[in-house]
């Protein structure tokens, strides 16, 4: 193919109708390679007028799309699976370029990703309806699925591929035309994702990316032509989303934020729970909502627990994620650093135990980077702001309950219901656990349970807002409408074989 359109952009700007779109009238944002510390782009941010320009776009192209058989859409997110496949490191290192994750990382965030394509390349079987026969003297009945219209998404900069592919390919699949927002500190990778889908046979309009800020997704919420909402970020601005749409009777998944705990049982293996810990909570530096920022350790089983944790932190490479060997990146921005760094400083003065600083660490060569070192706190109180509140940080807490009962009723009375593990060898704890505690997503000596893609992704409680989970059948009953159809026939006259020439009467 040839050289792609969008990637060395110094400007990024939109992709509307199947083109690049830049208006030197909208202002700018920057972006900024958080291993090195310095800006490398710009991003336009977009105005009314180009959210009404993506808008129309959209609506137009939708009639003939939401028509094409199913099972021609379905080949175009074959095609879009074998693009993305052949494209997968030039997409790996526009994240790690912006958002500064390892490339081992972003390698899994596509593949994460490609999951949902994949199931969405089954739609023609995903939108079968129900039929029965004779639901009354010569009356039969089924249902049927069909597209809302023009679909918003709104992304997070912490999964610039994988979270825009949860969302996209089921909606388009199902027969909706799509406007996505990512977000502006680490827009490159989805705007090529939108090259991608046009190479892939998408038709023009069907697929769009904007850019912009937090103006530019009221003027997306609002546009009279939007009639669903797909938002993943922080819950203030969750909860904001779902109330402003919801209000304009529009339909809205948005998920939000997340204090996922693991809880540690005496009985388990203290291994294989350290090794889960350290990659789930200092994995894409903390960067996840599905990141474990809490431990909370039963019974006797702190002491060793802190003391391997300690080992293991310590020994964790820091590097620029395009370095090989890197196991952890840097922040996405400065101002991200410097929040995560007062939560720790508030940790402190709130009377936990700071066992590993990671705080001032510089890789060699990497100095003006956004980079922390691990962060591992012990002695932490459910009281404590570093407790309650969402870092989003390679910043794990320790807390030491002296039971599993005080462990699940910490976990249910949290704001947050994202996801939560449990690491022991008793099939009742474990039982028992995943019946009574009230969050969306567990796994059983498994550190993050995130659902594969023919299954769904969400939380409970302030981690979603809106009746459906994200991908998956979830997704498919999202991007649609459900049609009820009862129908009766007059009797014809049943006259029998006729052996003379039809002639007009």
């Amino acid at each position: 193919m040839n050289a792609p359109e969008t990637v060395g952009l110094k400007t990024v700007g939109h992709w509307i109708s199947g083109r690049l779109v830049l208006d030197d009238k909208e202002e700018e944002g920057i972006i900024f390679d958080p291993a090195l510390g310095r800006e490398t782009k710009r991003v336009r941010l977009a105005g009314p007028q180009t959210v009404s320009l993506a808008m129309d776009a959209a609506a137009k192209a939708f009639p003939e799309w939401a028509n094409t058989p199913p099972v021609r859409r379905a080949k175009v997110m074959f095609a879009f699976k074998s693009w993305v496949e052949q494209n997968r490191e030039g997409l790996a290192k526009l994240i790690t370029s912006e958002h500064g994750k390892t490339l081992d990382d972003a390698r899994g965030e596509i593949q994460r990703g490609l999951e949902v394509v994949e199931f969405a390349c089954g739609i023609p079987q995903l939108l079968k309806g129900e039929y029965t026969d004779q639901v009354g003297s010569g009356i039969d009945a089924w249902s049927l699925r069909q597209p809302l219209g023009v679909c918003v998404g709104i992304s997070p900069f912490n999964f610039p591929v994988m979270v825009p592919m949860w969302m996209f390919p089921v909606a388009l699949a199902t027969g909706n035309t799509f406007v996505m927002k990512p977000s502006d500190r680490d827009p490159s990778a989805t705007l090529f994702l939108a090259e991608g889908l046009k190479a892939a046979g998408l038709p023009d309009g069907a697929f769009n990316v904007i850019q912009g800020g937090a103006a530019t997704v009221e003027a997306l919420i609002d546009h009279p032509k939007t009639t669903a909402i797909s938002f993943v970020g922080s819950t203030p601005i969750a909860k904001l989303v779902h109330a402003r749409a919801s209000s304009q009777g529009k339909r809205v998944q948005a998920l939000g934020g997340a204090k996922n705990h693991l809880v540690v049982m005496p009985d388990a293996d203290l291994d294989q729970a350290v090794d889960a810990l350290i990659g789930a909570a200092y994995g894409s530096a903390g960067e996840r909502c599905m990141a474990i920022s809490v431990a909370l350790a039963v019974g006797s089983v702190g002491d060793a627990l802190v003391t391997k944790l300690a080992e293991k932190s310590k020994a964790i490479k820091v590097l620029p994620g395009a370095v090989a060997g890197s196991e952890m990146g840097p922040l996405v921005t400065k101002a991200h650093l410097e929040k995560v760094l007062g939560f720790v400083a508030l940790g402190e003065k709130e009377g936990a135990k700071l066992v590993v600083d990671g705080r001032g660490f510089k890789p060699s060569g990497a100095e003006e980077g956004f980079f922390m070192g691990p962060c591992l706190l012990d002695q932490v109180k459910p009281a404590m702001t570093i407790y309650k509140e969402e870092i989003f940080g390679p910043v794990l807490s320790v807390v030491r309950v002296k039971d599993f009962e005080e462990a699940l009723a910490l976990i249910n009375d949290h704001q947050y219901g994202n996801g939560v593990s449990i690491f022991t060898r008793d099939g009742d704890s474990a039982r028992e656990f995943s019946h009574r505690v009230k969050v969306g997503m567990i796994g059983v000596n498994i550190p993050i349970p995130v659902p594969m893609a023919f299954h769904s992704f969400g939380g409970w409680k302030d981690s979603l807002f809106g009746d459906h989970h994200i991908h998956g059948p979830e997704g498919v009953r999202f991007y649609t409408r459900y049609k009820a159809i009862t129908q009766r026939w007059p009797k014809g006259i049943r006259s029998g074989a006729e052996f003379v020439m039809p002639t007009m009467k």
